[in-house]
């Protein structure tokens, strides 16, 4: 039996939601249904910007979108510090929810969040689109490969933008009281996700952050750092700026072998994705090239952008629990809550004057 499309509502016209506008109109599963803003004009805006159907109800209310019983799930774009307000509202209404990253200003909201949404049977998922994309479980398959890959070792992830001088001044995300988390939210955010990623979701043991942060004068994280460690003697290092130029890596090694991709979040091509890979190679003699074997790329196709795979995933766990009575996947939940921990630990590190924090995951 086809599955009817989840109905979707919009709350907020964050730059992010054209994004995730186009992905409910493409997914195959999902109908775009309403957009909501604290002003009806932006709202209106919004939808003639983007080319959004007639159809589409436009709200200058978030509630408004929460009471419409013709509403299945919402998409929530808005400033992290809002997140826990709307959150909590839109699980009580009953909608199923995807909301941006990152989901909180820390683990105690992030839990008032889940709670609302087991108490009220709806599916939770973040917005992080990148682990939907195909690329990432052929990068999974690889990292499983003891004969190429060997033992994990070390993670080292890159994500990073000069974000210039107008977004410095005035973007949400260096405002304390809308986005007080900074970089370490937006992009750390990604950086903490690909480690716990490569690790099958495995907590560090400790967390410290880099000495020499860069603040605002608001007070906000502008550029961070830290290193995790577990028992088993893995470690891994992340680094998040707004400041540095934009970059996009992830490198993973083993003892046999090393994979490294350079578009992790936003793959350069819609259709593909990239990542390279070598195993056991060594120096050559120069007649034959300075690596042997040399790296290799292997491209990843994908039929529809990373966002829309990520939309269809959400929309079928949510058809499951309309149309065959099955409870919410909690996986979700519980990884947005690990790298919300990790997130918090750094944070804990660097207010503590970069002492090692150790990482426990609370019941």
């Amino acid at each position: 039996m086809a599955q009817t499309a989840v109905r979707f509502g919009i709350l907020g016209c964050a730059n992010i939601a054209r994004q995730l506008s186009r992905a409910i109109m493409l997914s195959p599963n999902t109908a775009l249904c309403a957009v909501a803003s604290r002003s009806i004009e932006k709202a209106r805006k919004f939808a003639a910007d983007n080319g959004l159907p007639s159809t589409v109800k436009i709200y200058g209310d978030y509630g408004a979108v929460l009471d419409d019983p013709n509403i299945d799930a919402v998409y929530i774009p808005l400033p992290t510090t809002l997140h826990a307000k709307w959150a909590v509202a839109a699980a009580e209404k009953k909608k199923h929810m995807l909301l941006e990253k990152p989901v909180a200003l820390d683990v105690a909201e992030l839990d008032l969040i889940l709670k609302a949404c087991e108490s009220n049977g709806v599916q939770f998922m973040d917005g992080t689109m990148w682990v939907h994309h195909p690329r990432t479980e052929r990068m999974r398959e690889a990292l499983r490969d003891e004969r190429s890959f060997g033992q994990l070792k070390m993670i080292h992830s890159v994500l990073a933008y000069n974000a210039g001088p107008d977004f410095l001044k005035n973007d949400i995300r260096v405002k304390p009281d809308l986005d007080a988390l900074g970089a370490l939210g937006d992009i750390g955010w990604y950086c903490i996700r690909s480690i716990l990623w490569a690790v099958d979701y495995d907590l560090p043991k400790a967390v410290v952050a880099m000495h020499k942060p860069v603040y605002n004068d608001a007070g906000v994280i502008l550029s961070t750092g830290a290193s995790l460690s577990w028992e088993d003697g893995k470690v891994a290092t992340f680094y998040c700026s707004f400041l540095s130029y934009m970059t996009f890596d992830l490198t993973v090694l083993g003892t046999k072998g090393a994979l490294r991709v350079d578009d992790l979040i936003s793959p350069f091509q819609e259709r593909y994705g990239s990542f390279s890979l070598v195993s056991e190679s060594d120096f050559a003699q120069l007649e034959q090239g300075r690596w042997a074997p040399a790296p290799r790329e292997h491209r990843v196709g994908s039929e529809v952008p990373q966002e829309v795979l990520m939309v269809n995933e959400f929309a079928k766990s949510v058809g499951k629990i309309k149309g065959e009575g099955l409870k919410p996947d909690r996986e979700w939940a519980n990884i947005s809550r690990k790298t919300q921990l990790v997130m918090d630990a750094v944070k804990a590190s660097m207010e503590k004057g970069f002492e090692a924090v150790e990482l426990v995951e609370y019941i």
